[in-house]
């Protein structure tokens, strides 16, 4: 399926400094290490060596469950495609880290994917969004050739 498929088209602007700090996983596919967490947040922060560290996070399977982490580490490696970034998590393998919806005003959201269309997050800097809101980012993903049926809601809880 994903050969097929043009890139994502990224957003055309992404200030780092702004995306950076805590953020909601408010929709995801399911995958790997967060296929079982609930209450998952994405924090991302600047590195001295200009790059962005990654600790995601959540419980498993209750938001009374066991705190679990993943440390990672994120960069940009094209300053010409500010919305397509990098993530290398256990210094195994380094994903695309694809954002293509953005609040760009307040960088209060975002949505972020990958080219082949199997990882999706709907991001938030708060714990859920309105049901407009979450329409808005299923139509943003919809329309870069997203199938949603797999798309799961994620429980959370204030901070």
């Amino acid at each position: 399926m994903g050969e097929l498929m043009k890139p994502l088209q990224t957003v055309p602007t992404l200030d780092l400094s702004r995306y950076l700090g805590l953020w909601y996983e408010v929709a995801r596919f399911e995958h790997g290490f967060e296929k079982k967490l609930v209450g998952v947040t994405a924090e991302y922060t600047l590195r001295k060596d200009g790059r962005v560290g990654v600790l995601n996070s959540g419980f498993m399977h209750r938001l009374d469950g066991r705190y679990v982490k993943a440390k990672a580490i994120a960069w940009r490696p094209d300053e010409a495609v500010p919305g397509a970034l990098k993530v290398r998590f256990f210094h195994l393998f380094a994903s695309d880290y694809l954002v293509f919806g953005l609040d760009d005003i307040s960088y209060s959201w975002a949505v972020v994917g990958d080219n082949s269309r199997s990882s999706l997050w709907f991001l938030s800097r708060t714990p859920t969004v309105s049901p407009p809101l979450l329409q808005r980012m299923k139509e943003i993903a919809t329309a870069q050739g997203y199938d949603l049926s797999s798309l799961r809601l994620v429980e959370q809880k204030e901070r």
